[in-house]
């Protein structure tokens, strides 16, 4: 707590993004955010990732910004700084990149939501495929596959891009939800038609650099390379990845991607977020509009919105979150929730796929985002007296399924027919087999030694008088 005020009363911004406060001063509880250090750093004793960025904002301030444990596992590592650590966010390239993109031209009206896609990217037609819309590419609904390994067929980003758009759909164009990487590099493409010029320079024009995040980009240069929390360690390229993205095929497609491809800060990340807090203004300038930013972040299709996720108590939003709540996680180990009804956002950012020791770092980080977002909103003093009173334990406190104990040996009775898996099935029966032939080699040894006794003593019975036989046959019974 003293902490927390200390940082507030010496500094006045946290780096070029949003303004720091006291807790109190937005309403909010010191002891209670206290609890995010416990969770997040029981995060990294399990071995869940190596360090953690972490920031909670309301009211347009950020009230705690810090970091957690170091880049990767060495020890020489440097320390997590939310205002300085770049973080591969993975799928919040989605939200943080490409839905934004969407929603200026939107505003633009420069596309139209239920227009069909083909009618912007004509080599995409034929078939079902013809009556896909941009909108249902936004809600996971187009009736495209989750994904394909596009990095496996194509030898240049042009391959890779001319893959996407010849991709065949698995299912009929609005009929069932399917979230897909695929959908969102279409969208991609689209902004660059539409646009004129490639997505990561429309973005760092239009929303990176007016918004002043000056470490949000696609393909982070050399000179900041020491910055970056470092991800997969033996990946399909051969070699570990530090400023490179994580995403195979967002690499195949050059490291812009609609999907992934973006490295950002939290504090960055805070000036976003408050941006959408404000109805898609910040400092000044207006990004987007606040009706559109409304349109975007509303349901559309069960949990979904247009291009957003919705807080429901599940991939990382807690329990508390409110029901206008929006966000998105990344497969990275990134998460960021924004709530208007509490005027508050929270974002964490982690390398959880960097040579992770926790035997399920992805039960690891999903239980410390849930956390996260529900000790940030028990930390609001003036919410409901339900929630402002004690919460059940955190799920980080239990740590459960995070490094389960190794299978015990049960035994069995004999004859049982119930095996874990087939190789052991297999190895038992074939330990029993070589037991049976061990028993009936033995029986057969026994069997010969016993005859061979028997043939030693049968020369003194020679000597006795002859005895004669009848050939008479009498029944079996006598």
């Amino acid at each position: 707590m003293l902490r927390i005020i200390l940082t507030a009363l010496t500094i006045t911004r946290a780096g070029d993004g949003l303004p720091v406060k006291a807790p109190t001063d937005v309403g909010m509880s010191g002891n209670r955010l206290d609890a995010i250090e416990r969770v997040v750093t029981r995060g990294i004793r399990a071995g869940g990732y190596p360090g953690a960025s972490v920031v909670v904002g309301r009211k347009g301030a950020a009230v705690l910004s810090k970091g957690f444990g170091k880049l990767s596992w060495n020890p020489a590592s440097t320390a997590v700084d939310p205002q300085r650590t770049i973080y591969d966010v993975a799928s919040l390239t989605k939200v943080v990149g490409t839905t934004t993109a969407i929603m200026i031209l939107f505003d633009e009206k420069k596309i139209d939501l239920d227009a069909n896609i083909v009618s912007y990217l004509p080599t995409f037609g034929g078939g079902s495929r013809d009556q896909v819309t941009i909108r249902q590419l936004l809600t996971h609904t187009s009736g495209l596959p989750a994904g394909r390994d596009i990095w496996r067929i194509a030898r240049s980003p042009l391959e890779a891009r001319a893959a996407i758009v010849a991709t065949e759909l698995d299912n009929l164009p609005g009929t069932r939800y399917v979230y897909s990487d695929l959908g969102a590099d279409l969208l991609g493409l689209l902004v660059e038609v539409v646009a004129g010029e490639p997505l990561d320079k429309f973005l760092q024009n239009r929303v990176f650099g007016p918004l002043g995040m000056t470490d949000t980009y696609y393909r982070p240069a050399d000179s900041v390379r020491d910055r970056v929390a470092p991800t997969e360690v033996t990946p399909p390229r051969g070699y570990p990845l530090r400023g490179e993205v994580h995403d195979e095929n967002a690499y195949a497609m050059g490291g812009v991607a609609g999907h992934a491809g973006l490295f950002s800060t939290a504090s960055d990340l805070s000036v976003f977020a408050q941006m959408m807090l404000n109805g898609g203004e910040y400092n000044g300038v207006q990004i987007v509009s606040k009706p559109t930013v409304e349109l975007f972040t509303s349901r559309a299709v069960g949990h979904r919105a247009l291009g957003w996720d919705t807080a429901e108590g599940i991939l990382g939003a807690g329990r508390y979150l409110g029901p206008g709540a929006y966000g998105h996680t990344g497969f990275t180990g990134t998460s960021m929730w924004i709530d208007p009804e509490r005027e508050m956002f929270v974002i964490l950012l982690t390398n959880r796929v960097h040579a992770a020791r926790a035997l399920r770092p992805s039960k690891v980080i999903a239980d410390v985002r849930a956390d996260l977002s529900d000790a940030a909103v028990l930390s609001v003093i003036e919410g409901p007296s339900v929630i402002a009173s004690n919460p059940r334990a955190f799920r980080s406190d239990r740590e459960v399924g995070w490094n389960p104990p190794p299978a015990r040996t049960v035994k069995r009775r004999s004859g049982s027919s119930r095996h874990r898996t087939i190789a052991t099935a297999s190895k038992r029966s074939k330990a029993s087999a070589s037991k049976r032939a061990r028993a009936k080699a033995s029986a057969a040894k026994g069997k010969a030694s016993s005859k061979a006794k028997s043939s030693k003593k049968k020369p003194a019975a020679k000597a006795k008088a002859p005895v004669k036989r009848t050939t008479s046959k009498k029944p079996a019974s006598s």
